[in-house]
């Protein structure tokens, strides 16, 4: 794919995407990506992916259902061990290429999906619900009881 420049383009329900529909309130809706692969000028294989998807989620704050926009644009660079990924150059993710060498689209999109779901999904507009409570009156502070009171008085009275 990468030596002749090729590019994928397409849809995917969100249905479809089995390891994503835990993060979802619903899977209505579908992810709509392009995944153009080449070398730059260094001659670093890469992946270029662009996804856009609106994602049904919880908001966490108001448990009602809202839509969060997806737009992803990311660079990866294609690598075949882990020691290659200190030499890619800056900009660019490391994806850890299959060792038969066949790249499943559709697990790429969901991978990137998955990173773009929010660890405490939060509808945008909604408050923060903060509740200022009252300091007590400030009523002065009892003395506090020394519990060895009563064993000094009966060493003071001399009839005990």
């Amino acid at each position: 794919m990468v030596a002749s420049r090729r590019s994928v383009e397409g849809r995917v329900p969100l249905a479809a995407l089995t390891r994503l529909r835990d993060s979802l309130v619903d899977v209505e809706g579908e992810a709509v990506f392009a995944i153009e692969f080449d070398h730059d000028a260094l001659k670093v294989p890469y992946a270029e992916i662009r996804i856009d998807a609106e994602l049904p989620l919880l908001c966490q704050r108001t448990l009602q259902r809202f839509v969060l926009p997806v737009h992803i644009e990311q660079r990866l660079g294609l690598i075949r061990s882990e020691a290659e990924e200190a030499g890619l150059p800056p900009g660019y993710e490391p994806l850890l290429m299959p060792e038969d060498g066949m790249l499943r689209t559709v697990d790429l999109v969901e991978d990137e999906l998955i990173l773009a779901v929010p660890v405490i999904p939060i509808m945008p507009g909604t408050e923060a619900v903060e509740q200022e409570w009252p300091a007590p009156d400030a009523a002065p502070e009892p003395e506090p009881v020394n519990p060895f009171a009563a064993l000094s008085a009966l060493k003071k009275d001399p009839n005990s």
